[in-house]
C-alpha cells in the first residue's frame, strides 16, 4: 500500500512539474510563422528618452527589434506583448513610401529625411542608431516583400495612399512615353544659385531615383537643367515632380541653334572678327556654336530655346501670297515713289539662304528667323527700292526692269553679308503703277495696235483682191477666148451696122435740115406777129394811161387835191361794196332827245339782226 501510494505521489509530482514547466513555456514562449513578424512591446522598464518613441536599451514602450519567424523564449506574457505583424508587400511596378515615427529632427534647409543604412527600414534599431530623421523619407521601397516595424514606420502604399494625400498612380512606376522628355521640378536639395533659373546637373543620383545621392551631390531643389529621358523610373514623389513635354523635332532642311539660359559661364568662342554678337560651347550660357542637326532631341525647353532656321533657300515675298513658312506673313507690297511725282507698288521676291555653320550666327546677331525678316530684310529691301525709284520715272522703271532687278541684286547680297546670309536673287514681280498713267499708255498702245491691225488687214484684203481677181481671170479663160471670137464677129456685124447707119444718117441728116429750114421760116413769122401785137397793145396802154393822168389833173385842179382824193377813195370803197354810212343814225338835243335816242337804238339793235337774218348776201330779201 505504502508503494503504491508513493508511486501516485510520484506521478502526481510529476505531473505538477510537467504543468508547471508548460506554464512557464506558455507564459514565456513566442511562436512567429513565415509570413509574420512580433512587434515587441515591454510593459515594464526604464522610461524612453523625452521625444523617444521607440526603445533602443530595453526601456518600456515599442522595442526597436522584431522578433523574426520561429519560437521565441523568454520573453513572459506579464512583462512583453507581441504583437503580430503581416509582411509588407510592394507590388510590381509600385513604389512605397515611408514615414519614420521617430529619429532626429529633420534640419530646416530640408524636407525629407536623409537615407540611412536600415536595410531598407527593415532595421529600426540601425535607422536610428545611424541618425534617422523623423517624418517622411526620401528613400523608398520598391517592388518586394519586407519586414516593416509598425511603430516605427508608416508605410505609404497604393493601398492607403489617400490617407496620406498621395495619389495611387503617383506610387507607380513612372514612364516617359519614347517620343517625350521628362522635365523634372526637385522638392528638396539646396537653394538655387542667384542668377541660375534652374539647378546645375549633378552626377551619380541615377536619374533622380537616388534622391539622397541627389542631394549629396549637391543638387538644388526646383526647376532642373538635367531631364528624363524615355523609360521607366522609380521616383519618390515627395521628392521630384515630372513634367512630359515632346521632344525638339528639327525637321530635314533646318537646323537647330540652342539658346541656353542655363550652363557653365558663358565664354565667347566666336572670334574678333566675328561682330554684333557671340557664340559659346555646348553646354554653357548663349547661343550653342554648334546647331542641332535633323532629328529628335531631349531639350529641355523650360531654361533652352531651340530656333530652327532652314538651311534650304527661303523665299520671302512683298506680296499678297505668304509662303508655307509664314516669315513673310507681315510683308505687303512696297509702295515707292518715282522721280516724276507718281506713287505706284510693286511686288518683290526675295530668295535666301543660310547655311548650317552660319546659323548659330545669325541667331546671335538678330534673335530668331522672324527679326531676320522683320528688322533686316524688310527695310533693306524696301528702302532699296524706294531710293531706286527716286532716281527715274515711271515709264522709265518699266521699261528697264531687268536691270533693276539686277542692281537690286546686287545691292542686297552685298547688305545681307554682313549678317552671314547669302542673296540668292531678287525678283521684282508685279508692278501696279498709276491707274490714270497706265490709261493713257494702254490707249496710245491700243491706238498702235490698231492702227498696225488696220494696215495687215487692208494688205489682206488688197491680197484678197488679187487673188479673187487671178481666180476669176483663171476661171473665165474659156469665156476669154469665146468672148474674143464674139468680139471678131461683132468687129465684122458691127462694120455693117455701121455702113448702113452711115446711110441712114445722111438721110435723117438730109431731112432734119429740111424741116429745120421750114420750122426757122415759121417762127420767124410767128416772131414777127407777136412784136407787132405787143406794140399795139403798148401803144393803147400808153393811151389809157395819159388819159387818166389827164383826167386826175382836172379833178385836181377842179375840186382840189384833199377833196379829189376823198371822191376816189369812195369810189374805190364804193367799187368793193364798203359801207362809209351806218345804216341807222341817232341824234337830238336835250335831255329828252337823248332819251329817245337811246330808245330808238336799242330798237334798232333788236330789228337789225333779225333782218341780217332773212337777208341772204346777195342784199335780197328771202322769200
Amino acid at each position: 500500500m505504502f508503494a503504491l501510494l508513493a508511486e501516485h505521489w510520484v506521478i502526481a509530482v510529476a505531473m505538477a512539474l510537467v504543468g508547471a514547466a508548460l506554464l512557464v513555456l506558455f507564459a514565456g514562449t513566442w511562436i512567429i510563422s513565415e509570413d509574420e513578424s512580433g512587434l515587441v512591446i515591454k510593459k515594464f522598464g526604464a522610461a524612453l528618452p523625452p521625444g523617444r518613441l521607440i526603445a533602443l536599451e530595453g526601456e518600456a514602450g515599442y522595442q526597436a527589434d522584431l522578433l523574426p519567424p520561429g519560437w521565441h523564449f523568454g520573453l513572459w506574457r506579464w512583462k512583453y506583448r507581441v504583437e503580430r505583424v503581416p509582411m509588407l508587400s510592394v507590388r510590381s511596378g509600385e513604389i512605397a513610401l515611408v514615414v519614420a515615427a521617430d529619429g532626429t529632427a529633420i534640419p530646416g534647409d530640408r524636407i525629407l529625411g536623409h537615407e540611412v543604412d536600415s536595410d531598407d527600414f527593415q532595421n529600426a534599431r540601425a535607422f536610428l542608431e545611424n541618425g534617422g530623421e523623423k517624418g517622411r523619407q526620401v528613400a523608398f521601397l520598391r517592388a518586394g516583400a519586407y519586414r516593416i516595424n509598425p511603430a516605427a514606420f508608416q508605410v505609404v502604399t497604393t493601398d492607403n495612399a489617400e490617407q496620406f494625400g498621395v495619389h495611387e498612380r503617383e506610387l507607380q512606376v513612372y514612364s516617359v512615353a519614347p517620343d517625350k522628355v521628362g522635365i523634372v521640378a526637385v522638392l528638396d536639395g539646396k537653394p538655387i544659385p542667384t542668377g541660375d533659373v534652374a539647378g546645375p546637373p549633378v552626377i551619380g543620383h541615377d536619374s533622380f531615383q537616388s534622391g539622397q545621392a541627389f542631394i549629396d551631390a549637391g543638387g538644388c531643389r526646383g526647376l532642373q537643367e538635367q531631364v528624363l529621358l524615355s523609360g521607366s523610373w522609380n521616383l519618390n514623389p515627395w521628392f521630384v515632380k515630372v513634367e512630359q513635354i515632346p521632344m525638339t523635332e528639327v525637321p530635314i532642311g533646318s537646323v537647330g541653334v540652342v539658346v541656353s539660359y542655363v550652363g557653365k559661364e558663358h565664354l565667347d568662342v566666336s572670334g574678333a572678327d566675328f561682330t554684333h554678337g557671340d557664340l559659346v560651347e555646348r553646354g554653357r550660357k548663349g547661343v550653342w556654336v554648334e546647331a542641332l542637326l535633323p532629328g529628335k532631341h531631349p531639350i529641355n525647353t523650360k531654361v533652352m530655346k531651340v530656333e530652327l532656321v532652314p538651311t534650304t533657300n527661303i523665299v520671302l515675298n512683298w506680296a499678297g501670297r505668304v509662303e508655307q513658312h509664314g516669315y513673310d506673313q507681315k510683308l505687303a507690297p512696297i509702295t515707292v515713289r518715282s522721280h516724276d511725282g507718281f506713287s505706284f507698288t510693286l511686288d518683290v521676291s526675295q530668295i535666301i539662304h543660310i547655311g548650317m555653320k552660319q546659323a548659330p550666327r545669325v541667331i546671335s546677331r538678330v534673335g530668331s528667323m522672324q527679326n531676320l525678316v522683320d528688322h533686316v530684310l524688310q527695310p533693306t529691301v524696301a528702302n532699296y527700292f524706294r531710293n531706286s525709284a527716286q532716281q527715274v520715272g515711271v515709264l522709265e522703271f518699266l521699261s528697264a526692269r531687268s536691270d533693276r532687278q539686277r542692281e537690286a541684286y546686287d545691292a542686297i547680297k552685298a547688305a545681307l553679308s554682313a549678317y552671314d546670309v547669302e542673296c540668292i536673287d531678287t525678283l521684282i514681280g508685279d508692278i501696279q503703277p498709276p491707274a490714270e498713267l497706265m490709261k493713257t499708255q494702254t490707249d496710245r498702245k491700243i491706238a498702235e495696235e490698231l492702227q498696225r491691225t488696220y494696215g495687215v488687214q487692208r494688205e489682206a484684203q488688197v491680197k484678197r483682191q488679187q487673188l479673187e481677181r487671178e481666180t476669176s481671170i483663171a476661171n473665165m479663160q474659156g469665156e476669154v477666148v469665146r468672148s474674143e471670137q464674139m468680139v471678131a464677129i461683132s468687129e465684122k456685124n458691127a462694120l455693117a451696122v455701121a455702113e448702113t447707119a452711115r446711110g441712114e444718117a445722111s438721110r435723117v441728116r438730109f431731112a432734119a435740115e429740111a424741116e429745120a429750114d421750114a420750122t426757122r421760116q415759121r417762127a420767124e413769122a410767128q416772131a414777127t406777129a407777136t412784136r407787132l401785137n405787143g406794140d399795139a397793145e403798148a401803144e393803147a396802154t400808153k393811151a389809157i394811161g395819159a388819159a387818166k393822168a389827164e383826167a386826175y389833173k382836172v379833178g385836181v385842179e377842179a375840186m382840189g387835191n384833199a377833196a379829189f382824193t376823198s371822191v376816189q377813195l369812195a369810189t374805190i370803197l364804193g367799187q368793193h361794196g364798203v359801207k362809209l354810212v351806218p345804216d341807222i343814225a341817232v341824234s337830238g338835243g336835250g335831255e329828252a332827245g337823248g332819251l329817245a335816242s337811246v330808245m330808238v337804238a336799242k330798237l334798232l339793235q333788236r330789228e337789225l339782226p333779225a333782218k341780217a337774218a332773212l337777208t341772204p348776201a346777195n342784199g335780197k330779201p328771202a322769200v
